[in-house]
């Protein structure tokens, strides 16, 4: 019974107040979009976004891809767990599986989904890190579907930062946050170049 009501509190409710607070951010902060022209909103993706930019990034994908059905790789662990309930607030699944516990049955499950039509977002350096690493899963999800990659990131002007692995980003209200798209195609290049260039690439509009 007491385990039952931790996790109705742990997978219900804070999740729902971490999306009220999401939202709060989102509504308050003064939003540039300087690189918005680059959307294809008719496209297929692999989005991707670092695990520091979690506050933002995914409610940007709603923007831009409202009728897109899209699937996230998020691990089982219990702040894992937490992350996929508030996701699903932006019509955003959860695969199971994360690379760097249960990676092959998320790769798997990613690239069904990826087969089907949906998007699959990621975080290159999730679940645990190290911060701004890029894994294998993304080169082989976007080169086993033929797709590009869509990234997500933004520089935040005023802000709180966590001391978490990932130094989490939280823009505060009214703050200007200027939040950038990139379309990659690694689709001929070797892991360790396709790796390479994802972080770089990412890295220019990202929050240090």
């Amino acid at each position: 019974m007491k385990k039952s009501i931790l996790n109705f509190i742990s997978y219900k409710i804070v999740p729902f107040f971490i999306y009220i607070f999401m939202r709060m951010i989102w509504v308050t902060i003064k939003k540039d979009f300087p690189y918005s022209h680059l959307t294809i909103k008719d496209k297929q993706y692999v989005c991707a976004c670092w695990h520091c930019e979690l506050l933002i990034s995914p409610q940007y994908y709603h923007k831009l891809f409202p009728k897109h059905k899209a699937g996230a790789i998020a691990s089982n662990h219990k702040d894992g767990k937490i992350v996929s309930s508030t996701i699903k607030y932006f019509n955003i699944y959860p695969i199971e599986g994360s690379t760097s516990k249960g990676g092959v049955k998320a790769l798997i499950n990613s690239l069904g989904a990826l087969k089907k039509g949906e998007d699959v977002l990621i975080t290159p350096d999730g679940p645990r890190g190290p911060r701004f690493t890029v894994n294998d899963g993304i080169v082989a999800l976007a080169q086993k579907s033929n797709l590009k990659i869509f990234m997500i990131n933004f520089q935040a002007h005023n802000y709180w930062q966590l001391k978490s692995w990932d130094k989490f980003i939280i823009p505060k209200p009214f703050s200007k946050v200027t939040i950038y798209s990139q379309i990659i195609d690694i689709k001929n290049l070797d892991n360790e170049e396709a790796k390479n260039i994802i972080r770089d690439t990412m890295l220019k509009h990202t929050t240090i």
